[in-house]
């Protein structure tokens, strides 16, 4: 194998196959290359099998990347090769001894939606009203309780107050009937695996053997369970190899902890470290800036990126008067950019919340711009798609209750809410399912008619089981469409809305003849791709059409374009107000902004507003911390916009500096970057003093009410801590 193009650390890191090696990879550092050769020299320097080897991702579209890449770098058959998501690899297990924990092996798996009515219907059960206590804040605390390894009993065991017992309450009702269904969530997925592990030595032995050489890419992203499942696998050969960044590490509220790639080096003896820091995406300085930004945070493995591909354009900033003129002057930029002879697939906006799009949208739907928005509407989220897919998990598993609830009157078949709740009763009564319900429907009072259309109902979905046995997954999707009715509903209906969802069926069909074309016909086909379906996540939906991509930071992670734009670069919003209370918070933020930067490879334009409206309230934006970390010699455009009288300096030098301090007049002193407290606004930090005497003002982000400027002289706070 030739590695001559490899620098000397990507070599290091290649042929370093023994033991465990940490390989912190800065941003555009040639990670995925560096993995795809490691495998690939163990397969044939090392003559190690194939079905020896496991890597993890994080994305279905990395895993898919990583598996072609290794098939072009070596002859020998790499079919046995487990390259895969975490989710991914946790089904394949349970798919095979799932049953030893109770479930059904065909089991299914639930998306949020599904979960979020299971939530409503356990709070419909204990009388709990759903607008003081909102559902998804529920199928949080479950996530949690579950990135954490806590079951329901300990969950129960350690309540502290009313709202831990509730929350404890509500998982183990929640799971009572996800169990029933035979049906997992996500994290059921990965806890369900370290379960399976913790009870049965021999199926733990299996794979530990199996897998002699274990690879995790984004290690900084790994939560507790998913730590756990990696520690677990890699005890019996210790040749582990964790490839990852402490600067990207931007998952907390999903669970990641940092600390997993911190503390790599005490949970393993002898550990080789090595650094990426050359990087092939991006110019020098852009770098430089991801560079600047970054050194301020502390909980991290100092790197510096370095580049040959040149110092290339200064970074470009627009400052906007609010967030309509934002979008306009974003849009003009693009239009320049265009003109330039960038494509449109080559820019990206990237932004900090969903909420921000709004008026990006606006702006480029007027000027007749196309784009491309990753995590809107999904497609699979649209109600014909979950109709099918629900069908198709209740041919499946035909005591899925949640996707036969779906489908029970879908077309209409009579079947009202009462009669749903009177099978549900019964279902519970029996410890069963819908399904064995409707076998007593004469037993439980149903009218002759309700009990014929359900026996129709069942009879046509056993006729369907039968029939997925022995054709394509898309010759199947006809069939359901078919026999069940749906689609002549949709054609009888003969509106733009259901022509509309014909045409998305079709598209779904697309869908299912790429599956065929790789799949076998037989027994695990419909489990197959319907374990595909629920583990797509949002990076897989970004298409390669010629369009601006809109996204926010997070889902931005892994990619890269040619022009990337951040916009709402404010205090408050970007980072968040809610990041203001802890430096463990903005470390976080910071590292976004890292996120955000490094994704750009040749041009990178920063924007934000000074005033923008959010939920209807219009308040007065601050220049984000993050924006003046950036070193002044790398940025041209504006600099600032007064919010009093709208003028714009085209000054390089910036509005503030970080050293500058004020004291008050019991003789504190107060620095930019302080945590204060104020009589009416409550908590809050300094982010800016500007001016002197008597007209120093202060800029202070509040948590709870947001950036305010407040007379120095008059302001009622008190320094914190």
């Amino acid at each position: 194998m030739d590695l001559s193009l490899m620098n000397r650390a990507q070599y290091e890191a290649i042929t370093t196959t023994e033991g465990p090696v940490l390989v912190m990879a800065g941003a555009g550092s040639g990670k995925t290359r560096v993995l795809t050769h490691r495998i690939a020299y163990l397969i044939e320097e090392k003559d190690v099998p194939s079905y020896n080897i496991l890597a993890i991702t994080f994305t279905n579209k990395a895993a898919k990347e990583m598996k072609e890449r290794v098939d072009k770098l070596i002859d020998d058959d790499t079919s046995k090769m487990w390259i895969s998501t975490f989710h991914a690899m946790c089904v394949r297990i349970l798919r095979r001894d799932i049953d030893k924990l109770g479930y059904d092996r065909s089991f299914s798996i639930l998306d949020t939606t599904d979960q979020l009515n299971v939530v409503k219907d356990v709070l419909k059960s204990m009388n709990i009203d759903q607008k003081q206590y909102p559902p998804r804040q529920f199928l949080n605390a479950i996530s949690n309780f579950k990135n954490a390894l806590i079951t329901e009993k300990e969950a129960k065991e350690n309540a502290y107050d009313f709202r831990e017992k509730l929350n404890a309450d509500i998982y183990t009702s929640y799971q009572e009937i996800l169990y029933r269904n035979s049906a997992l969530d996500f994290d059921d997925l990965i806890m369900l695996t370290i379960q399976l592990f913790q009870k049965d030595e021999a199926i733990l032995n299996y794979y530990q053997t199996k897998f002699q050489y274990i690879h995790v890419d984004e290690y900084q992203d790994t939560n507790h369970a998913q730590y756990q499942l990696v520690y677990m696998l890699s005890q019996k050969y210790e040749n582990i190899c964790v490839v990852g960044d402490s600067d990207q590490s931007i998952y907390k509220f999903r669970g990641a902890d940092i600390m997993n790639i911190l503390n790599f080096e005490k949970d393993y003896d002898n550990v080789k470290t090595i650094l990426l820091e050359e990087n092939y995406r991006s110019h020098q300085r852009i770098l430089d800036a991801a560079n600047n930004v970054i050194e301020n945070n502390t909980s991290r493995v100092p790197k510096n990126l370095v580049t040959s591909r040149g110092k290339g354009e200064k970074i470009t900033s627009i400052v906007s008067q609010n967030e309509r003129e934002e979008g306009q002057r974003v849009v003009k930029q693009i239009q320049k950019l265009k003109n330039e002879g960038y494509r449109f697939n080559d820019m990206a906006v990237l932004y900090r919340a969903n909420s921000q799009s709004r008026a990006i949208e606006d702006a480029l739907v007027k000027s007749s711009l196309p784009y491309n928005m990753v995590g809107g509407m999904k497609f699979y989220q649209r109600k014909e798609i979950k109709d099918l897919m629900s069908y198709m998990k209740v041919v499946l598993n035909i005591h899925d209750d949640i996707a036969m609830e779906r489908i029970i009157n879908t077309p209409k078949r009579g079947i009202g809410p009462k009669t749903i709740d009177t099978l549900k009763q019964h279902a519970n009564a029996l410890n069963s399912s819908i399904y064995d319900a409707i076998k007593d429907a004469d037993f439980i009072g149903l009218s002759k008619k309700n009990a014929e259309n359900l026996a129709q109902l069942l009879s046509v979905l056993e006729n369907l089981k039968e029939k997925s046995k022995f054709m394509s997954i898309t010759d199947l999707v006809d069939e359901i469409l078919h026999d069940t009715g749906y689609l002549n509903m949709l054609i009888r209906e003969n509106t733009l809305e259901s022509n509309s969802r014909i045409e998305n069926l079709e598209e779904f069909k697309t869908v299912t003849k790429e599956f065929d074309e790789t799949h076998t016909i037989g027994d695990e086909l419909l489990f197959d791709f319907l374990s595909d379906m629920a583990l797509v996540s949002d990076q897989d939906s970004v298409d390669d059409t010629d369009a601006v991509t809109l996204m926010t930071i997070h889902a931005s992670k892994g990619l890269e374009f040619k022009v990337i734009f951040i916009v709402g670069l404010e205090e408050g919003l970007f980072p968040s107000y809610r990041s203001m209370d802890t430096e463990e918070e903005l470390e976080e933020e910071r590292r976004l902004m890292y996120v955000a930067i490094t994704r750009a490879m040749e041009r990178l334009i920063i924007s934000r507003a000074t005033s923008r409206t959010i939920f209807g309230r219009t308040n007065n934006a601050m220049e984000s911390q993050f924006w003046s970390e950036i070193p002044a010699d790398l940025v041209e455009g504006e600099s600032l916009i007064s919010v009093y009288d709208g003028r714009s300096s085209n000054s390089k030098k910036r509005p503030r500096s970080k050293s500058q301090v004020f004291t008050d007049n019991s003789g504190v002193t107060f620095n930019v970057g302080d945590k204060v407290t104020h009589k009416t606004f409550g908590d809050g930090m300094i982010t800016a003093i500007n001016g002197s005497g008597d007209s120093e003002e202060l800029d202070i982000v509040f948590s709870k009410v947001g950036p305010k400027r407040l007379l120095a002289k008059f302001a009622p706070i008190e320094k914190k801590g």
